[in-house]
């Protein structure tokens, strides 16, 4: 038995733009358009950026290597038709960085024989790392960004007991965040042991430079008038006193791809579905509020024209009403559902030149291929091939398995899905953290994932926006 779907369409990839006056000053290849280029703020971040230190004393040397890393130059071991050469910082950022910051924390090797001899050795650590770090911020405008380097012999402390609720490097950056302190965490057995170097000082490089206050690069096109929202929660233990659920709205961001800040707070009307939250009216309508607060004050107290709010479980009625209401000032509410995990596969053929034999491809379903299934569903593949990355040819990210499609299930909204795909594929470019041509999910959602993690480890959430470099 046989049936039919709706034909696929197919955007091609999205540009991404690195001056914010030059409008020619683009490329779809984000590591080779910053090396043409130059990033996007570009003079607008101090130069040196200073680096202060956090380290055991006899790890001290290995954090310092890891650093001088970052200024030599260093050819890539894997992905060589898509990784460039790392050139060194400055030459990748226009800009140095520096050690000489006189403050460089050394942690006393007794803490190696604490951990050791603890029953719950996460909690020692834990009480260690928050003193150095409130030690550190006493010296707050000697330095941009904090280094702590992670030994593995320390292993038995980065999570705690079963049923403690305990992450070693959410805890850190939790630590650090509501100090107003970028940090850049190095853990002995993955950044420091990783065999291709130049993807290493790759990512550290992008991570010191956003960190630091620097944007590398913003969208190329899209819709100066419209707003993109994620929203994500994250679970508290049963044994906390607080709120059960943190509402985390990613940034919001603009056309420019612009998300430096977002907002969070405690969620209380909250009902639970299969361990998924679903907001009351009144917490939808307050979350959608502050989101678009927190655009006015980006644009000069003006609303946008469109919003399109992304989030992983559906929208339910009440979520819908409290966002319509919210947004009632803007012209288009999308309300879109992206569900990564589906059961659709896909397989490309392509047609044999003269004989029109169709054969089964090299290369799988192309990055950017929608596949509409009604008026309110529809298949867009994120992760899949891409042309024109490597000269003219092929290049499948991670070479391994066939792609998946995210499904995106559209809960308000009307029109065609062109806007809504377009956007989700310019924004898997937009994460600093890593050195990938394109994430598996817009940053709305993978961003908001991390927010939640992190989060929801703070004591006082406040009614303050956070700058999400602190959470990077």
């Amino acid at each position: 038995m046989t049936s039919e779907v709706h034909p696929h369409l197919w955007f091609p990839e999205p540009a991404l733009s690195f001056h914010p006056e030059r409008a020619e000053d683009t490329a779809v290849h984000p590591l080779r358009g910053l090396l043409r280029f130059g990033p996007y703020s570009k003079g607008l971040v101090g130069d040196p950026i200073r680096v202060a230190t956090i380290a055991p004393r006899r790890d001290a040397h290995a954090l310092y290597a890891f650093m001088k890393e970052l200024r030599e130059e260093i050819r890539p071991r894997e992905r060589s038709e898509y990784l460039p050469d790392w050139p060194g910082f400055r030459q990748a950022f226009n800009l140095s960085m520096t050690g000489d910051t006189g403050f460089h924390l050394k942690l006393e090797d007794r803490l190696d024989d604490e951990l050791r001899d603890s029953p719950r050795p996460h909690v020692v650590l834990a009480d260690r790392m928050a003193r150095a770090i409130q030690a550190i911020q006493a010296r707050r405008t000697d330095f941009d960004v904090v280094f702590i380097y992670i030994p593995a012999r320390w292993s038995r402390a980065f999570v705690g007991d079963e049923g403690d609720d305990f992450d070693l490097h959410d805890h850190l950056k939790s630590l650090a965040a509501v100090r107003d302190i970028p940090i850049q965490i190095v853990r002995e057995d993955s950044a420091a042991a990783y065999r291709d170097r130049a993807s290493v000082m790759w990512r550290i490089g992008l991570a010191l430079y956003a960190k630091a206050g620097g944007v590398p690069w913003k969208l190329a096109d899209a819709d100066p008038e419209t707003a993109y929202i994620g929203i994500s929660y994250a679970l508290r233990p049963m044994t906390s006193d607080r709120a059960r659920f943190v509402t985390c709205c990613s940034q919001v961001f603009d056309a420019d791809g612009a998300g430096l800040e977002f907002v969070a707070y405690d969620a209380r009307e909250v009902e639970i579905e299969r361990r998924n939250p679903f907001l009351s009216r009144g917490e939808m309508f307050r979350v959608m509020s502050r989101s678009l607060d927190l655009y006015r004050r980006r644009h000069s107290g003006r609303a946008p024209r469109k919003v399109i709010v992304h989030k992983s479980t559906e929208f339910k009625k009440e979520e819908v009403a409290g966002c319509m209401e919210a947004l009632h000032l803007c012209d288009e509410v999308d309300l879109v559902q992206v569900v990564e995990d589906v059961g659709w596969r896909a397989a490309r053929f392509e047609r044999i030149r003269g004989t029109g034999e169709r054969v089964a491809a090299a290369y799988p379903v192309q990055r950017g291929t929608l596949l509409p299934l009604g008026g309110r569903e529809a298949l867009l593949w994120v992760h899949g091939d891409v042309r024109g990355i490597t000269g003219g040819g092929s290049y499948f990210q991670g070479k391994r398995s066939t792609p998946t499609p995210v499904r995106l299930v559209r809960h308000a909204g009307h029109g065609p899905w062109d806007d809504t795909a377009r956007s989700i594929l310019a924004l898997s470019k937009m994460n600093w953290n890593n050195d990938s041509l394109y994430d598996h999910l817009p940053v709305t959602m993978s961003y908001a994932k991390v927010l939640a993690r992190v989060v929801k480890r703070i004591p006082d959430l406040g009614h303050k926006p956070y700058q999400f470099r602190f959470f990077m």
